[in-house]
C-alpha cells in the first residue's frame, strides 16, 4: 500500500469505492491481526467514530496494510501501488475495494477524495514504499487529500512487521508481536495567507511532522524497534555489479 504524489492542480472525482469491500475484508484483517501474529492494538479509541478521516502510517513491511486494515474500527480504503494488485494478493485487494495507485496517481487520489467527501476513512503510507519506516520523507497525495477534504489526519506508528535485515518482500513469521499506536485526530489548520503551490508544500511538511513526532513518542514506550535500514541496498549492488 502506497502514496503517490500529487500535482497542485488535482484530479477530478471518479466512482467512488464501494462499502461492501471493508465490511467483510476488515474481517480478515482482524484474523491476521489477532490469529496469525500477536498485533497489540493502542489507542484505536482516538480514532473519530464518524465522518471522514485520513490514516497516515509509516511503512515497513508487507503486512502493515492489512492489519492496519483490520484493526481499524470502520471501513478503510488504502491508496495501494498497482505492482501489488497482481496474482492471488491482488485480486484480495481488488474484492476489498482498496484504491489501485497507477501512473501520476491523479484517479486514485480522486477516489481517496470521493471516500473522504462520503464521509469514510482512506489510509495512505506517506512515505511511498516500505523502508526504514522513520517517515524521513514524504510524497504530497496525503497532504493533497487532508487539504482538498478537510478531513483531520490520524497518525499510526507500526512496528514489528519488518525487523532489521529482512526482506521488504517477506511476510512475517507467525505469531510475532507487533504494535499499532494511533495518535490524536488532527486537523492540518492551513494558514489563510498559503495559496497555490506554497499551501500544498506546507501541508506535506505538515503531515511529516505530525507522523514522525507520534513515532518518536511511540518508540519511548516499547521495546519493538523500526528497522532504520535500507532494505533495497543489497539489490541496487547487485544491479551495480551486474552493470559494471
Amino acid at each position: 500500500m502506497t502514496d503517490s504524489k500529487a500535482s497542485g492542480s488535482g484530479p477530478t472525482d471518479r466512482k467512488v469505492p464501494s462499502r461492501w469491500g471493508p465490511r467483510w475484508s476488515r474481517w480478515v484483517g482482524r484474523f491476521m491481526a489477532r490469529v496469525m501474529w500477536r498485533t497489540e492494538v493502542r489507542h484505536v479509541d482516538r480514532l473519530p467514530r464518524t465522518g471522514p478521516v485520513l490514516v497516515v502510517a509509516n511503512h515497513i513491511g508487507i503486512a502493515d496494510g492489512p492489519l492496519l486494515h483490520g484493526v481499524i474500527p470502520r471501513g478503510s480504503h488504502f491508496l495501494i501501488g498497482g505492482h501489488m494488485m497482481e496474482g492471488t494478493f491482488g485480486r484480495f485487494l481488488k474484492a476489498a475495494q482498496q484504491i489501485t495507485v497507477e501512473g501520476s496517481g491523479r484517479e486514485a487520489l480522486a477516489q481517496g477524495l470521493a471516500v473522504l467527501k462520503r464521509g469514510d476513512v482512506v489510509g495512505v503510507f506517506p512515505e511511498g514504499t516500505r523502508g526504514g519506516g522513520e517517515a524521513e520523507s514524504v510524497h504530497g497525495g496525503a497532504a493533497w487529500l487532508a487539504l482538498r477534504s478537510g478531513a483531520p489526519l490520524v497518525p499510526v506508528a507500526v512496528l514489528g512487521t519488518r525487523l532489521p535485515g529482512e526482506s521488504v518482500h517477506a511476510w512475517p513469521e507467525l505469531r510475532r508481536r507487533m504494535l499499532m499506536d494511533f495518535g490524536e485526530a488532527t486537523p492540518l489548520d492551513i494558514p489563510d495567507n498559503l495559496k497555490g503551490r506554497a499551501r500544498q508544500s506546507w501541508a506535506e511538511e505538515r503531515v511529516a511532522a505530525i507522523l514522525r513526532d507520534h513515532l518518536t513518542a511511540v518508540q519511548t514506550t516499547t521495546d519493538l524497534e523500526l528497522p532504520r535500514d535500507d532494505p533495497r541496498a543489497a539489490e541496487r549492488a547487485a544491479n551495480d555489479a551486474q552493470e559494471a
